[in-house]
């Protein structure tokens, strides 16, 4: 990976972006996906934060050699902290888990009264950041998910907006985990994600069943769960 070819996952982030984007890139590693965006968009201007002095110091060094000093600025702190308020217009967090991501958003709330798209990239529970934006005035815009090397990844987008729009009230706890549109796109990825996703569950319910102490409560939401995996590998 390099600022010339990155990995899908960050292309797909790229591609939530929008054209003339001001955004920071949270967690920014190299700045790859802030060098890549700004070489393909004269417009568009970054702040690349990064929490630890190796990843910061090869950032600043990718965006110097890509001579674009003038548009991206490098900074070290954790999470939004590296943000002064109404800064920028879109923040960018891929590459780690979802509840990772969720409690750098929570705490840097503050940061975030001028944004008008958040993209996050989460390696493991999009549940959580779904909850998160419904919870604090974000309306999920758009999401998607792929395959690369072997393991799946999600992409979501949100905006502040109405949080119950492209929810269905009935379904709110099965697309808050599988997500609203990823359900009505139904792709072949999002299948074989269903797929393994009911494997591990079915292992975790049979072991459960063989406890020693009945656990209803798990058991329950574990079928409740599988029976929601088995409706979309099923349609």
């Amino acid at each position: 990976m390099n600022v010339y070819q990155l990995s899908k996952r960050l292309e797909k982030v790229a591609e939530f972006l929008p054209s003339q984007a001001k955004f920071a890139d949270i967690g920014s590693d190299h700045a790859y996906l802030p060098c890549y965006v700004c070489l393909r968009d004269p417009y568009a201007q970054a702040i690349a934060g990064e929490v630890n002095r190796g990843p910061y110091d090869s950032a600043l060094q990718e965006v110097k050699a890509q001579e674009l000093q003038d548009r991206i600025e490098v900074r070290l702190g954790d999470g939004l902290e590296v943000l002064k308020r109404d800064e920028v217009d879109q923040i960018v967090i891929a590459g780690m888990g979802g509840p990772l991501i969720r409690d750098i958003l929570d705490r840097g709330k503050d940061k975030l009264t001028a944004v008008k798209r958040i993209i996050v990239q989460p390696n493991i529970g999009a549940k959580s950041l779904r909850k998160w934006f419904f919870e604090h005035g974000f309306s999920l815009v758009e999401e998607t998910i792929l395959e690369e090397n072997n393991h799946i990844y999600e992409v979501l987008a949100a905006e502040p907006g109405d949080p119950h729009a492209g929810y269905h009230q009935e379904d709110l706890e099965k697309e808050m985990w599988l997500g609203p549109r990823l359900l009505e796109q139904r792709t072949a990825v999002f299948k074989e994600y269903c797929k393994v996703e009911r494997v591990k569950k079915e292992k975790v319910l049979y072991q459960l069943k063989q406890a020693k102490e009945p656990q209803l409560e798990k058991v329950n939401n574990l079928t409740q769960e599988i029976n929601w995996l088995k409706e979309v590998l099923d349609s």
